[in-house]
């Protein structure tokens, strides 16, 4: 990574991008939710955008451009149909902020709540923590809220790739020659 590039908060794996864009075709425009707990646990919700109602602290994660695959960076800014936010709660995020999340899909039966449930897949969370350079830079940019979206304000440009071919290719497994 480039000294003063910005990493990304949220990437996704070629089989959650997939599952989003064939989501995105039956249901319109998307957001997700990092759910906190509760009846669903900590997982991915996703909703059609604007059905679930973000609060004034939540933390944009990033927004997931949809006609991407794999390494691949976009020059031209996406439609509105081609993105999917993705937030976290504001405690939850100072919980996380010094990780990367992977959203990845696993065989199973997602949330009662969340548009994969009827599909056979479940979204799901991955961390990578971030190496220090990365949290340098993390540290020069303000994490955008529901407050501040509110107001016009965007997440930083990153340079970086927002699609992985697998969760490992972000979340390296200890130990595994790669």
């Amino acid at each position: 990574m480039m000294a003063d590039a910005i990493p990304r908060r949220v990437r996704a794996t070629a089989a959650a991008m997939e599952l989003l864009r064939r989501l995105r075709g039956m249901h319109g425009r998307l957001m997700l939710h990092q759910s906190g707990g509760c009846c669903d646990g900590s997982a991915p919700m996703c909703y059609p955008a604007g059905e679930f109602v973000i609060g004034d602290r939540d933390v944009l994660l990033g927004l997931l451009d949809l006609r991407l695959q794999v390494g691949e960076l976009s020059e031209t800014p996406p439609e509105p149909d081609d993105i999917a936010a993705v937030w976290i709660s504001g405690p939850q995020f100072a919980a996380w902020q010094h990780t990367q999340l992977v959203l990845d899909v696993v065989p199973g039966r997602g949330s009662g709540f969340s548009l994969e449930s009827p599909e056979g897949l479940r979204f799901l969370s991955r961390g990578r923590v971030f190496e220090p350079t990365e949290l340098n830079a993390l540290a020069t940019v303000a994490a955008v809220t529901g407050e501040s979206w509110e107001r016009g304000e965007r997440p930083a440009a990153s340079i970086e790739p927002q699609v992985v071919a697998e969760a490992a290719d972000a979340c390296p497994v200890p130990g595994r020659a790669g």
